[in-house]
């Protein structure tokens, strides 16, 4: 479980908003409340760990209307939709946009809690993915253009010497290569340097036939 993170309730109704912020400070977690949506998006950009919890009918823009704007913005704040409105068509449309649950009005305080905790679980993983692509592209721009080249060649399973023959180079260079690129990288397999490249966005070298030459290229 990650460190306690900050919760973000926003819901027009002020009793809702006091009742909520008691159960989730006595749980442990930082809250912040807002009346609308709009005051909510005028806040100053938040870089840490946290959720939101939005009515779905407010005044202004809706709680769908949040959602679309947060992920419009890339925000990965994780969203739970409470509310006494909810019908199907409305819990489906938050679903899909990625909502954490659709909670209604008068919210168990358990079920309540425990979709905070998965929506901050949530976010904790993708904040750790966020960082290891950072750390990756940082380790990445140390390759010179050939290792970039091996090192596309490498994530498609080929072998050094199939390498070798593709790039026109000898065998033991590649295996140089192959070894600065590994410790440049900080990876000790190909599977996570595998994982790593489709997380950062590097694709492997064409299946084109050998001797097919290519560009080093970050898509």
């Amino acid at each position: 479980m990650p460190e306690s993170g900050t919760v973000f309730v926003v819901d027009d109704d002020a009793s809702v908003r006091k009742a909520l912020g008691r159960l989730l400070e006595a749980a442990g977690f930082e809250v912040e409340k807002f009346e609308t949506a709009e005051q909510f998006l005028a806040r100053k950009e938040f870089s840490g760990l946290g959720c939101v919890i939005v009515d779905l009918r407010l005044p202004g823009l809706d709680g769908l209307g949040l959602q679309r704007k947060l992920r419009d913005a890339r925000a990965e704040l994780p969203v739970v939709f409470l509310s006494g409105h909810a019908n199907v068509p409305t819990s489906v449309e938050g679903m899909k946009g990625g909502a954490i649950d659709f909670l209604t009005k008068p919210v168990d305080e358990q079920a309540l809690l425990a979709a905070v905790t998965e929506a901050l679980d949530h976010h904790h993983r993708v904040l750790e993915q966020s960082r290891l692509v950072r750390s990756f592209a940082e380790h990445l721009a140390q390759l010179t253009p050939r290792e970039f080249e091996v090192l596309r060649e490498v994530i498609t399973g080929r072998l050094n010497k199939q390498i070798a023959a593709r790039l026109g180079i000898a065998e033991k260079t590649v295996k140089v290569h192959r070894g600065r690129v590994m410790m440049k990288l900080e990876v000790s397999s190909v599977a996570e340097l595998v994982r790593l490249c489709s997380a950062g966005g590097v694709k492997p070298a064409s299946r084109a036939g050998n001797g097919a030459r290519e560009q080093p290229l970050v898509d």
